[in-house]
């Protein structure tokens, strides 16, 4: 007696990302729903007749009915699947809500929505799964206590699947809303327990993980783009997990000192040496330094202008770059006069001051030094 299993979370379908234009949020919002395609085609490969879905299917409850539908429609297209659906924090089961729209309007014979914590026999009465869906974006009290006292057939795989939070780290614990107790696999006497809400794929023991998001969403999130396949040979058998990539787009955080041109350069081919296919790749660049007026325009151009066209989406935080103007930026702004006047000035609170008045005189002064090297071009 054994089962196979894919274990997945927090797809989120419908999710906004408003840091995007349309066309590239367009793009990640695809992803998310190729990502199921992906996840079907993998429990294919490996045989497994089941996809756990830990909860957060949707990202909000409102949501139009194409994007209700779409992922049901890829679900709809592998019918020798069966994939759980489990009610989360984003889309938990409410009275009249999102779940009960669609289960009146019906749903493909291979998709079941958990939507009551009830026991489910699995491959042909081998197991039984253990949901523990939820009802309200933030419950006080663990929802899968429940499971220590289930009440199945003797000689089953219990196999529990729920979303919320463990930490593990004292009684306070208890208090977090959608709390899981980490040994609750123990306690129910669970070979294996599917979790979900944590975006990054992680262990918490040896029957006890989060699946992770199949596609990354956020720069801070680790081991994303990632599901789980999961074997158990038979009752109290340990779990086999082994981690399967789903993820189409890569997320990546870079931190750099630039000073030189050669600084700059150098960051250029960094970028470009990322990946193959840069346009599948979103980057958080974190900058430090101090360049001169010249070397900063150079800076925009190679980079930000540059290296962003490549990528899926570029952006940069500068706040600890600073301005070092030399005496020919200054010049090349104007020898004398008021505007001189004004440069060297700005010069001098950039220099010092409180961190929100420097940044405003170094982004002035910059503006002035590109204005006036446009005006010097527009005159040749």
């Amino acid at each position: 007696m054994s089962i196979k299993l894919i274990h997945t979370s927090d797809w989120q379908i419908g999710k906004v990302f408003r840091f995007l234009d349309n066309a590239n949020m367009g793009l990640l919002q695809d992803a998310r729903l190729r990502a199921i395609t992906r996840l079907g085609e993998l429990a294919t490969a490996h045989g497994a007749r089941h996809v756990l879905v830990a909860g957060d299917v949707y990202d909000m409850e409102a949501l139009s009915p194409r994007s209700i539908n779409q992922p049901i429609e890829r679900m709809r297209a592998f019918p020798d699947l069966r994939w759980h659906l489990l009610p989360g924090n984003h889309d938990p089961h409410r009275p009249n809500g999102l779940w009960d729209q669609i289960l009146r309007r019906g749903l493909p014979d291979n998709v079941h929505v958990h939507a009551a914590p009830e026991p489910a026999i699995l491959e042909d009465d081998r197991a039984v799964l253990l949901p523990a869906p939820l009802q309200h974006r933030r419950a006080i009290g663990d929802p899968t206590t429940y499971m220590d006292d289930a009440t199945v057939p003797d000689g089953l795989i219990r196999v529990g699947l729920a979303h919320g939070t463990i930490t593990g780290f004292g009684s306070d614990d208890r208090d977090v809303p959608n709390y899981i107790a980490p040994d609750r696999p123990d306690k129910a006497g669970l070979s294996y327990l599917a979790l979900g809400d944590w975006h990054g794929q992680k262990k918490i023991n040896y029957r006890c993980w989060y699946s992770g998001t199949p596609e990354p969403d956020a720069f801070d999130v680790i081991d994303g783009g990632q599901a789980l396949l999961v074997e158990i040979e038979g009752l109290g058998a340990p779990p086999t997990v082994t981690p399967v990539t789903t993820g189409h787009y890569t997320w990546i955080s870079l931190s750099q000192q630039i000073n030189t041109r050669g600084d700059i350069d150098f960051l250029d081919g960094k970028l470009r040496g990322v990946a193959k296919d840069l346009n599948s790749v979103l980057v958080h660049l974190a900058i430090e330094g101090a360049l001169s007026l010249q070397d900063r325009r150079y800076f925009e151009e190679r980079i930000v202008e540059g290296v962003s066209a490549a990528l899926c989406f570029l952006r940069v935080d500068d706040r600890r770059l600073f301005p070092r103007p030399t005496p020919e930026d200054l010049d090349q702004i104007d020898r004398g006069g008021f505007v001189r006047a004004a440069a060297e000035e700005l010069k001098r609170q950039s220099e010092g001051g409180g961190e929100i008045e420097r940044a405003i005189a170094a982004e002035a002064l910059q503006r002035l030094y590109i204005e006036h090297m446009k005006l010097q071009a527009a005159q040749k």
